[in-house]
């Protein structure tokens, strides 16, 4: 994946969670964003249709072919994807 790709998905990412507590895990918005993170990321998923928050800046994204994913922000600062 390319550098800019990467800076994207932490862009993408750091919106949704930053935007702040107020927001709901399963907020279309905060969908969309962890959807656009799983690609590019090179993840198969189609599209989150439903997420849970686990903490600050992590989630478990469901999509809707069944598959999961946690997304998270590392202690690098970098945007993880991890199939579950």
């Amino acid at each position: 994946m390319s550098k800019r790709m990467k800076v994207w998905a932490l862009i993408v990412l750091n919106a949704a969670l930053i935007a702040g507590p107020a927001l709901a895990a399963d907020d279309p918005a905060v969908l969309k964003d962890l959807t656009a993170v799983i690609a590019l990321q090179g993840q198969p998923c189609g599209q989150v249709v439903t997420a849970a928050r686990q903490g600050d800046n992590d989630y478990v994204a469901t999509c809707q072919d069944g598959s999961r994913y946690r997304v998270f922000v590392n202690s690098q600062g970098r945007v993880v994807v991890q199939k579950q």
